[in-house]
């Protein structure tokens, strides 16, 4: 920036005789003054009052000059051209980036607390509702063993008084045969049947006699129509059921022979038969079990 030094060397020269202007101008007023305080104390006073007043100056001052036009002064010259100045943008201030940019990590880190925190605390919330599900749930299975196990004990308990019912009923029906066995055996002694070696309780024998299989396979056998190959001997149990007098009602195949074949000639022999033999006591077994095997 130009200093107020160099504005003054490069101004128009002073005048030499502005000294006697200005006192020419400071006289002028003073009079001019005078003239003003004369006028207005002449209007105010006595007319026949007459005065005399002189004006002096205990400093002589020489007159000043005439009244001279002097030519404009010549313009100045011009002035030189200040050289093109570039002024560099300012230079950042360190301390205020630094501090900006602290600021700013600041304002990240309180940020990325308040994230963390609200992350935490939902993770906490999930967790103990999580933990919450699994303790409900827990409970809930614990609550349903409690029940199975309850259910366990009461069908254990109805299984075991079944038990004790059953044997309790066998007990009974054990005594209630024994019981009527006794009766039996005094009620039958005088008109029993059985040889020395026997054991029954009937006067009589119920079950057929040692040769009364062989009859009847014997009318069985010929009412078989079988003419398939078989391997080796095997026995078919059939259950036939009659009447007194020997007519058959029912037959029931009870152990397979292994060969269906077999078992169906066997149980269409049965019924081809019709009906049983009688024993030698002339009575007709019932029910009884029957054993057919193919090669005798």
């Amino acid at each position: 920036m130009p200093s107020a030094a160099d504005r003054l060397e490069f101004g128009p020269p002073r005048d030499a005789g502005y000294l006697r202007a200005f006192a020419l101008a400071l006289l002028a007023h003073i009079l001019l003054m005078a003239a003003l305080t004369w006028g207005v104390h002449w209007k105010r006073s006595d007319k026949a009052v007459s005065f005399e007043a002189e004006l002096w100056s205990s400093v002589p001052q020489e007159a000043a000059p005439r009244l001279v036009e002097t030519p404009p002064p010549p313009p100045p010259p011009p002035e030189p051209k200040a050289p093109e100045v570039r002024v560099a943008p300012p230079t950042p201030n360190v301390d205020i980036a630094l501090e900006q940019e602290k600021k700013r990590k600041l304002l990240q880190q309180q940020k990325e607390a308040e994230t963390l925190k609200a992350q935490k605390l939902q993770e906490k919330l999930k967790a103990e509702l999580q933990a919450k599900k699994e303790k409900e749930q827990k409970a809930k299975e614990e609550l349903a063993k409690r029940k199975a196990a309850e259910e366990a004990q009461k069908t254990e308990a109805k299984k075991q008084d079944a038990k004790d019912l059953e044997k309790k009923k066998q007990a009974e029906a054990l005594a209630q045969k024994q019981r009527q066995d006794a009766l039996n055996r005094m009620m039958g002694l005088a008109g029993a049947t059985g040889d020395a070696n026997a054991k029954g309780t009937g006067q009589k024998s119920s079950g057929p006699s040692a040769s009364y299989g062989g009859k009847v396979r014997a009318k069985v056998l010929p009412n078989v129509v079988f003419t398939d190959d078989i391997a080796g001997n095997p026995t078919a149990e059939v259950e036939v059921r009659s009447t007194p007098d020997g007519t058959i009602l029912s037959q029931r195949l009870v152990k397979s022979s292994g060969n269906k074949a077999w078992d169906e000639a066997v149980i269409k022999a049965i019924i081809r038969t019709g009906t049983l033999p009688r024993d030698d006591d002339g009575r007709v077994p019932t029910p009884m079990i029957l054993e057919f095997r193919p090669k005798g």
